[in-house]
């Protein structure tokens, strides 16, 4: 992830984050006293020779868990070993993302990996090791039903995994739902009832990756895990930007450009782009999905001003009619607002805080709805800038340009690698 599949080219990519952020160098010697600055953190995961998998899905389950582990921004080599009795997995991470972030391991880390493996795992249904005597992440009663595969919230989690296959957006996953006979409550937290069921369970309960933000961001990448293509397929548009990458590396290690150049083929790794065409008609799907969404998005926040400034109205009148004695002012001011309340039936402070509570609900359904916006926004810049720049290389000599234009800026010359 975020590497090319050869050890040299990730070598050199590792290399070049880590002295971006970490203000050292990569190569450089250990102390003589004391431990020396870790740079990359080796993981294994392992399984169980009873379990009889191929190397193919060990390494994919491997590339999964990786993904779901570390994120997008994370350099990660994954080595699938059969050289023992069980097959296992290597990953050797480097310890910044190339967002900057460190990445440090600790026991608490470990414990968190080990339970997305298992869970990545019991995605690919392979087992996951059992967890020791007296420690469960479920409630003895939910564990029973679970058993006995009369779990409610099992049910809902199994239906809202296979909607989540064919939906666009947190609204209509629910809208689903509820043509299916679940009952849907929308409020500060969303709550679901399934058919028959006693109680409705709100959806932060189901697990981590059922909130409305996790749910919004599967949606957006859920095809991340499923239908995983390998890197090492054949790409001519990495394969152009790391041809580039390269180049430039050559002729001059430190230049600038090179970190742009990295981060779009971090974006062409990790959204598996193949060719400049998909980049384009991802374009084009984007910008009309940013302009549907910014519709939406509009006409609910015009709706919801209409009503916050009726909120405003409501909040003073109730306030004047609490006087024991108005003023000539005051006076003309209720009766000003009363004719607008009365219009939108709000006659009493229940009917206030009636509207309040509509208020609330329409700001939080608009929540998902403006962060997927965001995030259309920022995949259109990405691949708008993948284009872009891979239009530039197509044109000519891209690296000889670059030279000429930090010289022609008076730029101090990055020195040739010897």
């Amino acid at each position: 992830m975020n590497c090319i599949p050869d050890s040299r080219c990730a070598y050199l990519a590792m290399k070049l984050v880590y002295e971006q952020f970490s203000g050292s160098k990569f190569d450089e010697p250990p102390p003589k006293n004391g431990k020396g600055k870790v740079k990359a953190i080796h993981y294994i995961q392992s399984f169980d020779p009873k379990d009889d998998i191929t190397p193919e899905l060990a390494h994919k389950i491997g590339r999964t868990f990786a993904r779901k582990a570390f994120g997008d921004n994370c350099q990660i080599v994954i080595a699938t070993h059969v050289d023992k009795k069980h097959i296992h997995n290597h990953f050797i991470i480097n310890v910044y993302g190339i967002d900057g972030r460190k990445f440090n391991d600790n026991l608490t880390t470990r414990k968190n990996l080990r339970e997305i493996s298992d869970r990545v795992c019991l995605a690919f249904g392979i087992k996951p090791i059992e967890p020791k005597q007296g420690v469960s992440n479920i409630d003895h009663s939910e564990w029973e039903h679970k058993q006995r595969g009369t779990s409610w919230k099992e049910k809902i989690r199994s239906e809202i995994d296979r909607l989540i296959l064919r939906v666009k957006n947190v609204d209509e996953l629910l809208a689903e739902l509820e043509y299916l006979g679940y009952t849907v409550k929308r409020g500060k937290y969303i709550s679901i009832k399934a058919p028959d069921q006693q109680r409705a369970v709100r959806l932060k309960t189901l697990g981590e990756d059922y909130t409305v933000e996790q749910l919004a961001s599967r949606i957006l990448w859920r095809d991340v895990g499923a239908g995983f293509n390998d890197l090492c397929e054949k790409s001519a548009l990495r394969d152009k930007y790391s041809e580039t990458v390269s180049g430039i590396q050559r002729v001059a290690e430190n230049h600038p450009s090179l970190e742009q150049l990295g981060n779009l083929l971090t974006v062409i790794n990790r959204d598996r782009l193949q060719s400049i065409g998909e980049v384009e008609g991802k374009i084009r799907t984007l910008e009309y999905e940013l302009e549907k969404t910014r519709r939406e998005v509009n006409t609910m926040e015009t709706k919801c001003n209409l009503l916050k400034n009726l909120e405003a109205q409501a909040e003073e009148y109730f306030a004047l009619m609490d006087k024991p004695t108005l003023t000539a002012e005051e006076q003309l001011r209720v009766n000003m607002y009363q004719e607008a309340l009365t219009q939108q039936n709000i006659n009493s402070h229940s009917d206030y805080d009636y509207l309040k509570k509509v208020i609330s609900e329409m700001e939080q359904k608009a929540e998902p709805v403006k962060a997927y916006y965001n995030k259309c926004a920022t995949l259109l810049k990405e691949y708008s800038d993948v284009a872009d720049t891979y239009n530039e290389i197509s044109q000519g000599d891209y690296i000889s340009k670059l030279i000429e234009q930090q010289r022609k800026k008076g730029e101090p010359q990055p020195r040739p690698r010897r």
